[in-house]
């Protein structure tokens, strides 16, 4: 007892003379509460305080319905919907009076791979997005491609490139390039095409994704600390030891529209034809709409392009990058699918969509927005564990999901998380069967913005096609378009550089 009044005698002493915390010079040892009460509120709020329907990123209606999914439960509620049907912005589908019947949900596969690609792939239109090893544990990944290898779809590497723990269990994967070029990377930075063609050679690899910018931090490149490169990450990426690695926020091969689409001429050529296609955020429209018209004057075409949305994603970014830099998912896919349609491209080039897709729902939304196929990065987080205790980027995550910690990691079985990853993919897209049978359809390429309906005000609902501007075919290209914002943009873009039109 003596000691303990000592201690705190002491550390109220101390609390008094320090100069950098002004509560605690006030009021020495209670003043410490502070910081304590501060550290349990996100847990305290999350577990007792916040609603079920407060998306802080993601609510907890939303979690329940993956770990139920993911566990094999019934994912079904009584009693009617918690949501309020009459505020401004709910969402529905309209059902038809002549429902259809329920369809397999292994069914629901689009091909990707244009007129140049060889070796096309018939991908799920629910995959896992880019979650490079490093950000996630070994465990993490390890599961993730069980459950891919089990339900027949796509893992995306990120652009961490291919580990040892992408190869166990030998699910389809999306090798994810960025600017720092990992797996096929120079000593310099560069990028190798002899180490390239060896990696896309592998049987394992479906598809290869060239990473122009991300959700969570478009626009940014990053420094991985030598202090943090393992002989693991070393190995995987392709990078030496004992000094930092740094990924730039642009890429070093090409400078152009036209470079870059030359330079996806070469992957596919390279990788034996397999597709090979871009992943962006939508920042500045001139530029996506550059790329665009030097696909049309290389003619050569990615075999598909994802759009991530500025909403964030798995990693850890600055404030002002998470809430204010980059275009929301919906308004991306829509900006893409319409000047592919205005450019008269649509029709050759797949579009995937990437930004807290979560439910059935989610997945019938963007693709009544254009899109042919979804990613999810978090949802599947949800299904190997995370609780979303918003410590991603500490190294210290109480799940082993994201952490190279190895006891911390211990706790994350991957025979049960990758059939919980099965489970998940395969009970969503049978939601999303269910669904649109109701609305009377077959499969959910069949969806367009007629389908999808938004409340406005108190009194007023309108159709998504009612809502949103869509091009016609090759609008663009006659110069007679009247879309103010599309036309002005248009005649903006270069396919000789980036800058804007003088």
């Amino acid at each position: 007892m003596i000691m303990i009044s000592g201690g705190l005698a002491l550390t109220g002493v101390m609390d008094l003379a320090q100069p950098e915390h002004s509560v605690r010079r006030n009021y020495p040892l209670v003043g410490r509460l502070r910081w304590l009460f501060e550290s349990v509120r996100p847990a305290i709020r999350q577990y007792l305080v916040e609603g079920d329907q407060e998306q802080t990123p993601f609510s907890r209606s939303q979690r329940s319905l993956v770990y139920a999914r993911a566990k094999n439960e019934i994912s079904d509620r009584p009693f009617g919907t918690l949501v309020d049907v009459y505020r401004n912005g709910y969402e529905f589908i309209a059902h038809s009076t002549r429902p259809g019947a329920v369809a397999d949900p292994a069914s629901f596969r689009v091909l990707i791979g244009g007129a140049d690609c060889a070796r096309p792939y018939p991908a799920s239109i629910f995959n896992i997005s880019a979650m490079s090893f490093g950000a996630l544990s070994a465990n993490a990944i390890r599961a993730l491609n069980k459950g891919a290898k089990l339900g027949g779809f796509a893992h995306d590497t990120g652009e961490g490139s291919i580990s040892r723990y992408h190869r166990e269990h030998g699910g389809d994967l999306i090798w994810e390039i960025g600017s720092g070029y990992f797996g096929c990377r120079t000593d310099e930075g560069g990028f190798d095409p002899v180490r390239f063609a060896e990696q896309a050679a592998d049987p394992q690899v479906k598809m290869i994704e060239l990473k122009i910018s991300q959700g969570a931090k478009p626009g940014m490149g990053g420094i991985l600390p030598a202090a943090k490169i393992t002989a693991e990450i070393s190995e995987t990426r392709g990078i030496p030891r004992g000094r930092d690695c740094i990924s730039p926020a642009r890429h070093s091969a090409f400078s152009t529209p036209i470079e870059l689409m030359q330079f996806i001429g070469k992957l596919r050529k390279l990788s034996g034809g397999k597709p090979v296609g871009f992943k962006l955020c939508i920042g500045q429209p001139w530029e996506f709409m550059g790329i665009v018209k030097a696909m049309l004057e290389t003619n050569i075409l990615p075999d598909y392009i994802v759009v991530d949305g500025g909403e964030g994603g798995t990693g850890a970014a600055p404030f002002e990058f998470t809430d204010h830099l980059g275009m929301p998912m919906r308004e991306g896919l829509l900006f893409v699918h319409n000047t592919l349609v205005g450019a008269g491209l649509r029709g050759r080039i797949k579009v995937g969509a990437a930004g807290k897709i979560i439910s059935a729902f989610d997945i019938a939304t963007a693709m009544a927005l254009g899109a042919d196929w979804t990613n999810a990065g978090r949802g599947f987080m949800f299904a190997i564990g995370c609780i979303q205790s918003l410590a991603c980027h500490t190294n210290r995550c109480p799940v082993g999901v994201a952490t190279q910690d190895a006891v911390r990691q211990r706790a994350l079985d991957v025979g049960d998380k990758g059939d919980r990853v099965y489970h998940y993919h395969r009970n969503t897209l049978l939601g999303l069967s269910e669904m649109i049978a109701a609305a009377g359809l077959d499969h959910p390429a069949q969806l367009s913005p007629h389908h999808l309906v938004r409340r406005v005000s108190l009194t007023e609902i309108r159709l998504f096609s009612q809502l949103h501007i869509f091009l016609e075919e090759g609008e663009l290209l006659a110069g007679a378009s009247e879309r103010d914002f599309y036309s002005a943009a248009w005649r903006l873009a270069r396919p000789d550089s980036f800058e804007l039109a003088v």
